[in-house]
């Protein structure tokens, strides 16, 4: 039911209270009622029997002056009679229903024989001789809106008047007339209308009483158990467990205080449990994360020497060659000196040679630098750093063993660029692991290009690295793969398949995004997003780059 329909209250209570005090109202009522219309039968009863008693009277007070044909003494004895208090009418009538006295004498010369006075003996063919005081009996409503009792009562003809030398009359007639006494029923309305008005006062009174009653009852008995029970279903949504109820109001209740706290007591217990499990659970996954780390620090430390395997091989070939000129620069200078030293004549191409083997041994310096710079197992630590930088010093270490795979290596390299923060060491191994995977990618190609890319990315706030290839691309369903520790594409003995995995790795420690999109036989690019700053707000680390940039 809606709202709006709704009659009972939703409280249990407050239902309880309002069903009890309408049933009681109801059977009150009824009985008040049945109480009524019992009192006002005996009232009318004892109001028959006296109209029965005063007709009789008034029949013997009459009989000798009727005996004796003294009709007027008879009607004022009648009329006597008519006057005491509570009568409202007497008359007398023959059997063809000419009145022939009456109390009133505004009252008709005749009856009607279908009225309700006659009809009673009337009824039938045969007028009826013999009637119960009963049915002689009758209420009707005068003109004046007042409730009247009538009684008539049959004047028989007895043998002393149907022998009497007076006035005879036949034996066979056996009714000489009708004598109809009205009572007034003012007395007998008022103690009706008394009497409900205590049935009301009374019902009124049972229902205040009652209801005060029933109301005690459901506060003690049936409303603060069931807050009780609410409270403590409320405390164990809350968590609340070590607050038991208890109620004594009654068996049922209790009972039912009793399973709810076995119920707490089993929650508290599981719950126990359940945090005792997730204790260890916690633990174990803690352990677990640590073993995972040191797995993956491993991982990563694996890859970084196979990584600095390949470049070693290519910079022995790459430091070859300065050594080489070094040592033939230095063979040509042993010869120019002499016992005495260098001839004056030759000074000049002395230290022209002495230049270069300078200039050779600089430049094999700084490819062990940034060899060593990679190979170097430091501790992961971020700092402000340039992408650019950080490109074009791995990119120095990558030259010569793309030159001598025949791939040529683009950069397009973005300007003013922002700083961001990441792990510079990383993020060489990161362009590092990508650029030799395009380039054993590209090697079968007819046109072999690698392009290195940077970018900033005002939507995402990010540093872009974009490393695109012509190589032989892969399929969708491959891409989904790359990723996975141990996967290769490549021939058995030529790698392990873990480079893209710690790019995965490494890119997700530093809260990026890795994007790969392949086209088969085109090529393939590897889009990396590095945020500006992981514990900073972006707008504190572009106020940071703008203020490098004015230092600049």
């Amino acid at each position: 039911m809606s709202g709006k329909g709704r009659i009972m209250p939703k409280r249990l209570s407050l239902q309880l209270i309002l069903s009890l005090t309408v049933i009681i109202v109801i059977v009150t009522g009824v009985t008040g009622y049945i109480n009524i219309k019992r009192e006002e039968s005996q009232i009318i009863n004892r109001m028959v029997e006296g109209a029965e008693q005063l007709s009789k009277s008034i029949e013997s007070a009459t009989w000798h002056a009727m005996l004796a044909d003294h009709r007027e003494d008879a009607y004022k004895i009648m009329e006597t009679i008519g006057q005491e208090q509570g009568i409202d009418r007497i008359r007398y009538y023959n059997k063809e229903g000419d009145i022939t006295f009456s109390t009133k004498p505004d009252d008709p010369d005749r009856v009607d024989i279908e009225a309700e006075a006659c009809i009673l003996c009337h009824h039938t063919t045969e007028p009826l001789v013999k009637v119960d005081t009963p049915k002689r009996s009758r209420i009707y409503t005068s003109d004046d809106g007042g409730r009247k009792l009538g009684m008539i009562t049959p004047i028989y003809n007895e043998p002393a008047c149907s022998d009497a030398d007076c006035h005879a009359h036949p034996p066979e007639i056996n009714v000489l007339g009708v004598l109809d006494v009205s009572l007034d029923l003012d007395y007998v309305d008022n103690e009706i209308r008394e009497a409900q008005m205590r049935n009301s006062a009374m019902l009124l009174l049972n229902v205040i009483l009652i209801g005060i009653f029933i109301f005690i009852f459901t506060r003690r008995f049936v409303d603060q158990p069931i807050n009780k029970l609410i409270e403590g279903t409320r405390a164990v949504s809350k968590m609340k467990l070590d607050e038991p109820i208890n109620i004594d109001s009654s068996e049922e209740l209790g009972e039912l205080a009793n399973s709810f706290n076995i119920m707490r007591e089993r929650l508290k217990e599981a719950i126990d449990e359940l945090n005792s499990f997730a204790q260890r659970l916690e633990e174990k996954v803690e352990d677990r994360t640590k073993q995972l780390e040191l797995a993956n620090k491993k991982l990563m430390a694996t890859d970084r020497l196979a990584s600095l395997g390949q470049l070693a091989a290519s910079v022995a070939h790459e430091i070859n060659n300065p050594l080489y000129s070094i040592l033939n620069l230095s063979k040509l200078m042993e010869r120019m000196v002499k016992e005495d030293g260098v001839p004056q004549d030759r000074i000049n191409e002395f230290r022209k040679y002495l230049s270069q083997v300078s200039s050779e041994t600089a430049r094999v310096g700084s490819i062990v630098t940034d060899l060593l710079a990679f190979s170097r197992r430091a501790r992961a630590k971020k700092s402000e750093a340039d992408i650019n930088d950080i490109v074009s010093t791995t990119t120095s270490l990558l030259d010569h063993k793309l030159t001598l795979m025949g791939i040529n290596l683009r950069l397009d390299l973005g300007s003013n660029l922002p700083h961001f923060y990441c792990d510079s060491s990383q993020l060489q191994q990161v362009i590092i692991n990508i650029v030799i995977n395009a380039a054993e990618a590209t090697q079968n190609s007819p046109v072999r290009y690698i392009t290195i890319r940077t970018d900033f990315d005002e939507k995402k706030k990010a540093i872009v690295l974009e490393v695109e290839d012509t190589g032989e691309g892969m399929p969708p369903e491959m891409i989904n793969k790359i990723f996975e520790p141990f996967f290769t594409t490549r021939t058995e003995g030529k790698g392990i398949g873990l480079g893209l995995s710690v790019v995965y790795g490494i890119v997700q420690s530093h809260r990026g995004d890795i994007d790969v999109q392949s086209t088969p036989g085109k090529g393939t690019t590897f889009r990396i997003y590095f945020p500006l700053r992981d514990d900073v707000s972006d707008e504190e680390l572009i106020d940071s780059n703008n203020n490098n940039f004015s230092a600049g």
